[in-house]
């Protein structure tokens, strides 16, 4: 059976569909030069799928790294704000030649783009490769943040800088942030608290694991807009993991669920503004289904967001609810503090039974909402046919939302593609998108920007860049009950070996 799709998204006659979209893509591309950053000029964007635009595209010409190539997008929305940060000219043995930023000051509806300055070589620092972005925002010290991975030109990532922005457009050079002290480094996440009433008001909060001590965890704490750093702290107990997202309570307490060696999601607390850090819990064990066609899949790294109450959701791919484990769903769990948590929930994207493989779940929570009325905006790539080689895998993009904090939720819909994974970068990894995707929900919308390749032109190997739907997608009510069982696969499909230094 095929992934279901939405009529209106994809049934339509398409030539006035892609007419509509390019009339919308012209009136929102801006090509207005962002200043200390030197964004690049910006050609008119083309429809990759009804109502999609182009947000950005690889500007540099460096060889060595694949061209034109851009994967592992982060987003962070700060009132009609919305940055993005992704990987830039991938290599195929790990980092990119730099790291890219696009920035919406509309709700996602029109994008300026750029690249970071003073990281890598090809943009005037002293980094061969920079990997992993992630972005946040700190309303105590009006900074926009985009934590990367540095990595030298012996291929070792060596630590984690941190660049600043007053607007999300004009980018300061980086700071070190975590590293630097010859161990490798990976995965690092960052996080603000952004609540006035929060003893720790202005606190930031990097997660990094360290793969040079057996995926250490460490986290780092800010309290001057990220421009120093302190020292690592490690959790107690089970501490050996990646991916970890850290995320702050209105009370302050910052909670980080985090993936183990991807046989399971587990997290861990701060409640003294990051001076300590508690023992870590366990969320779930996890079942997952070896995504077919050598497609990097994260490892099925979590993706977490909080509701405006502080309830913790935390979303990965899983094979649990499907006999033998042929599959994986989206599935998650909820917390209300970060150490007690909800039996893990399907999300009804499809029958059980469908063939479908869904994975890379990037889960947006309205902020705004909370309860039994938080509204959740759930973008994730698919395959239709989970028995699929690298040559008939078709690579899809797909959306799903619920306005009653994940109890029911709508009809799905099919966004982009389908793509062959020819037409994405090659990493020694697999056919690579990212290793994560994210969502932001503001004004009852989800926005993502999210990789999509293209049948290249022109001779080149790839034209693989970041796209979203202006505006985003309304979070939809729906009728389908989300189910937290019968649990029917209890192990994986496949042993996963010890992930490689290469990772990044």
């Amino acid at each position: 059976m095929k992934h279901p799709r939405t009529p209106t998204l994809w049934r339509r006659p398409f030539a006035a569909v892609a007419a509509a979209a390019l009339a919308l893509a012209g009136a929102a591309w801006s090509t207005a030069p962002a200043a200390a950053s030197a964004a690049a000029p910006a050609p008119a964007p083309a429809a990759v799928g009804p109502g999609l635009v182009r947000v950005s595209a690889d500007p540099l010409t460096d060889t060595g790294s694949q061209h034109a190539t851009e994967v592992e997008p982060d987003t962070f929305a700060q009132g009609g704000t919305i940055v993005s940060s992704f990987q830039v000219g991938r290599f195929a043995d790990g980092g990119a030649a730099g790291l890219g930023w696009s920035t919406s000051m509309d709700g996602g509806v029109s994008w300026r783009h750029g690249m970071l300055p003073g990281i890598t070589v090809q943009q005037g620092g002293r980094w061969a490769r920079a990997s992993d972005p992630s972005v946040a925002y700190d309303a105590r010290h009006g900074t926009w943040m985009v934590a990367g991975l540095v990595i030298d030109s012996g291929r070792n990532p060596v630590g984690v800088t941190v660049s600043r922005s007053a607007d999300g457009r004009s980018w300061r050079e980086p700071v070190r942030a975590v590293g630097f002290d010859g161990q490798a480094y990976d995965k690092e996440w960052i996080v603000c608290d952004n609540t006035p009433t929060s003893r720790y008001f202005g606190t930031c909060y990097i997660e990094v694991d360290i793969p040079s001590s057996d995926d250490l965890m460490v986290m780092s704490v800010s309290r001057d807009g990220g421009a120093t750093w302190s020292a690592p702290a490690s959790p107690s107990g089970v501490n050996l993991g990646l991916g970890g997202q850290p995320l702050v309570r209105p009370d302050g307490t910052v909670v980080v669920p985090f993936s183990t060696d991807t046989t399971s999601i587990r997290s861990f607390t701060s409640t003294d503004g990051g001076r300590s850090w508690g023992s870590t819990v366990l969320v779930a064990d996890v079942s997952a289904h070896e995504v077919a066609g050598g497609l990097r899949d994260g490892e099925g790294l979590p993706s977490a967001e909080i509701d405006a109450d502080g309830r913790v959701y935390v979303a990965w791919q899983d094979c649990r609810f499907r006999a033998g484990c042929p599959a994986n769903d989206i599935v998650y769990a909820t917390s209300p503090d970060g150490v007690t948590w909800s039996a893990v929930t399907r999300v009804p994207i499809d029958p059980t039974t469908s063939g479908a493989d869904h994975f890379l779940p990037g889960l947006g929570v309205d902020r705004a909402t909370s309860g039994p009325t938080a509204k959740l905006g759930l973008y994730y790539y698919f395959y239709p046919d989970a028995d699929c080689t690298d040559v008939t895998c078709r690579l899809e993009v797909g959306y799903i939302s619920s306005t009653n904090g994940g109890a029911t939720w709508s009809t799905p819909l099919t966004v982009a593609g389908p793509m062959p994974l020819s037409r994405i970068a090659a990493t020694t990894g697999g056919s690579m998108v990212g290793d994560y995707l994210s969502t932001s929900v503001l004004d009852g919308r989800a926005v993502a920007v999210f990789a999509v390749g293209r049948a290249p032109a022109d001779g080149r190997a790839f034209d693989e860049a970041m796209y979203a739907v202006p505006g985003g997608l309304p979070v939809r009510a729906g009728s389908t009950p989300s189910s937290t069982g019968p649990v029917l696969a209890t192990s994986p499909d496949h042993e996963r070996p010890l992930p490689p230094l290469t990772r990044h």
